[in-house]
């Protein structure tokens, strides 16, 4: 066990990429390229706390919403399971925090080689049980994770992958990012403070329509000094696997995930650029969500299940009885813009 950033936690690599993930919560802090030090996954600008010990008398840093004791914690790439969202105002009495238990558990982690590591984490709320294994492989990490379900009813949940970039390597209008998407949706109602898609539209990937008029290339991230997003966008159907990837100018580097599309047929994309001005935000963070799952907007358990399918294509999963999920997916980080534009031109 190590520390980084005052966070009890395990590193392996490889002489390429370090990946370094946290004991509480299982966060991916980093996927960091060792001849740089760049570190493609966001950093929060607020000091990082083990979820274990927020207290919400002493850390008013984290503000006073139901998100705070993720807030205290969260870094990079965060699991949300079995919710993606907030939850009801039940399960918020009982115990469940933004995203589900995983934002906030204790995990197991064991380092199981100088490049491979592998972590587990129980659930008494949700009754589910995680393992997951990561893999250094030349400049990519190869992810298994298995859910188990410890009741015997079957179950459907939320499971995303929420992974989030941030400076030095997020820059305004200049990140590029590619996606298998196909169709997308802006998300209904008010996201955040400083919005500017239509509400509620529909679009073909990357052209999404202005609150103001016009459509605006989400392939590039925004380079106003203030705004609020979120989008969903529909993985390609026809595509086995699924893709993202982003290209960095400044730091010369490419950062993307590939996964199954079966497995996560949704895409978020979640835009905080200084636009909250409340704790712990304070108007000073950016951050782009590349959030890969089951579900495509972030909403409660019953929202989840009420919505049931979006462009035919379901907006949950299901688990069975006593049963296991089983999936895989990888990150890389290479020098370059060669992975971009091999995505480019696959896209075209």
């Amino acid at each position: 066990m190590t520390t980084y950033r005052n966070r009890r936690a395990i590193s392996i690599e490889n002489g390429l990429i370090r990946v370094t993930v946290l004991e509480e919560g299982g966060h991916v802090a980093e996927v960091a390229d060792i001849a740089t030090g760049v570190n493609p996954l966001w950093t929060p600008p607020w000091p990082s706390i083990e979820p274990s010990a927020y207290d919400p008398d002493r850390h008013a840093i984290y503000g006073d919403g139901g998100d705070a004791p993720l807030l205290a914690g969260i870094m990079g790439h965060n699991l949300c399971l079995d919710i993606f969202g907030g939850p009801s105002a039940e399960e918020a009495r009982a115990g469940i925090p933004v995203h589900g238990e995983a934002s906030t558990a204790r995990f197991a982690i064991a380092r199981e080689s100088g490049t491979a590591l592998s972590m587990r984490a129980e659930f008494p709320h949700a009754q589910l049980e995680i393992a997951r294994r990561m893999d250094l492989q030349d400049r990519a990490v190869r992810v298994r994770e298995r859910v188990t379900n410890r009741i015997g009813v079957d179950r459907p949940i939320g499971w995303t992958e929420h992974v989030t970039l941030g400076p030095p390597f997020l820059e305004h209008g200049r990140t590029e990012l590619r996606l298998s998407a196909r169709r997308g949706r802006v998300f209904a109602g008010t996201f955040g403070p400083a919005d500017y898609l239509l509400e509620g539209a529909e679009f073909d990937w990357p052209h999404a329509p202005l609150a103001a008029g016009g459509l605006v290339n989400l392939g590039t991230y925004t380079a106003a000094p203030s705004s609020s997003a979120y989008t969903a966008q529909q993985m390609d159907p026809d595509l086995e696997l699924a893709y993202a990837a982003a290209f960095s100018p400044a730091t010369q580097l490419t950062f993307g995930c590939v996964w199954h599309r079966a497995d996560f047929p949704w895409m978020g994309l979640w835009e905080e650029n200084r636009a909250r001005r409340t704790a712990p935000w304070n108007g000073v963070t950016v951050t782009w969500g590349l959030e890969f799952g089951a579900s495509p907007f972030p909403e409660t358990r019953r929202q989840m299940i009420e919505r049931g399918t979006l462009f035919g294509t379901p907006t949950f999963r299901w688990i069975p009885a006593y049963g296991s999920v089983d999936v895989q997916y990888w990150l890389f980080l290479d020098a370059g813009r060669s992975s971009l534009d091999e995505v480019m031109r696959r896209d075209a």
